[in-house]
């Protein structure tokens, strides 16, 4: 539901109703994650996805229900082989979708007011939704702040509340979307209840060093990807905002020196595209060191040869090197800098999702992979 906030955000303060449906729970080859949300308002306008395409007009019919008889329902789609033209998902996966109806009389209606708020505006921000358990309880809501204050309630039960806003903290913190298990006591055991929980976090930072003309097509794809993307340069007359006029920030100072004092978490991106060794060098011995999610460096293999033995010098560890992605990008014969930035955005996507980078044809691999991530951008 989170991430089509904004256009709910708009919907609620419109005063419409709708319904929406999100994905809970996902089995096997699925084409989008837990968090993928489609919504239909009183007027039959349809906004978002929950497969691609494969279920939509079932959850359509589904949303239509809700919003006419104020039910939560929670509903399975998966591949039919008595009827391969059987509503269901025809790559074969099995998804478990949660339909909320959200009218003028729904009781938490005020909670997922507040929630699409915040996560419109870019604020850490976390619903809780029952989607297993008793039927009086199907749906109901917590919205949960980082603080760990929230709104809403399951059963007024204090105790189930107080558990529930635990968990659901735990995974904002990560920024996490997934399900959990509590009990109907309040205790953190599985037990009879099965939280949904949905997280929206700021987007992922990705930070190019290095304002050449690779940079720009890089922050093109960066924001594609959904990343807060800022280019770094020490020297003010190439990081300007008519080089990099897509680029959320632009900082003009030393590289390593910026790096220190910026804010990054575990799933920064950081693009090291100057390849000049007195930037470079300083730079990468304070970034392999740092929980980042990615740390790439531009350059041939022989640069790479030179700046590995650069860091060592400089007392960078054999661990800390092996963190590092060099010559960056993934093998797709790139020669443009477009080209190059597909290349390189292309190894940050399989380094976050557990990709192997190969062509699909003839692979057994599976296609989709459960590595614990939210299927975004961003962030």
């Amino acid at each position: 539901m989170l991430d089509i906030a904004a256009e709910l955000r708009r919907w609620t303060a419109e005063d419409r109703s709708f319904a929406v449906a999100t994905v809970v729970a996902v089995g096997g080859s699925a084409p989008r994650g837990p968090g993928a949300a489609l919504a239909v308002d009183d007027e039959g306008t349809v906004i978002g996805s929950v497969s691609g395409g494969c279920v939509e007009g079932a959850v359509y019919e589904l949303c239509a229900e809700a919003l006419q008889d104020g039910g939560t329902r929670l509903e399975r789609f998966g591949y039919s082989d008595e009827d391969a033209f059987a509503v269901g998902l025809t790559c074969g996966g099995v998804i478990d979708i949660l339909i909320t109806p959200v009218r003028a009389d729904t009781p938490a209606r005020t909670v997922f007011r507040s929630a699409l708020v915040a996560a419109a505006r870019g604020e850490p921000a976390a619903v809780a939704r029952v989607a297993r358990g008793p039927v009086g309880m199907l749906g109901k809501a917590l919205f949960i702040r980082p603080d760990g204050s929230y709104e809403g309630g399951l059963d007024g039960a204090a105790e189930l509340d107080r558990t529930a806003v635990a968990e659901a903290r735990a995974m904002l913190d990560g920024g996490r979307t997934g399900t959990v298990e509590i009990g109907e006591d309040g205790s953190h055991c599985p037990g009879g209840l099965t939280l949904f929980v949905e997280s929206s976090v700021p987007p992922p930072r990705m930070i190019v060093f290095g304002a050449i003309d690779f940079a720009a097509a890089l922050v093109r794809a960066g924001k594609f990807l959904g990343h807060h993307v800022t280019v770094c340069d020490a020297r003010p007359v190439f990081a300007t905002r008519a080089r990099f006029p897509e680029a959320d920030e632009i900082v003009v100072d030393w590289p390593h020196r910026y790096l220190r004092r910026t804010e990054t978490d575990g799933r920064t991106v950081l693009c090291v595209l100057t390849h000049d060794a007195k930037f470079d060098v300083p730079l990468l011995a304070e970034a392999l060191r740092m929980p980042v999610a990615f740390v790439g460096a531009m350059g041939s293999r022989r640069t790479h040869a030179d700046r590995t033995r650069r860091l060592r010098e400089a007392g960078v560890g054999e661990r800390e090197l092996a963190r590092l992605r060099s010559p960056i990008g993934l093998d797709l014969g790139a020669r443009t800098p477009e080209e190059t930035a597909l290349s390189i955005a292309a190894e940050i996507v399989a380094a976050r999702r557990g990709g192997t980078g190969v062509p699909l044809t003839g692979s057994q691999a599976p296609i989709h992979r459960d590595t614990g991530e939210r299927g975004s951008a961003a962030a």
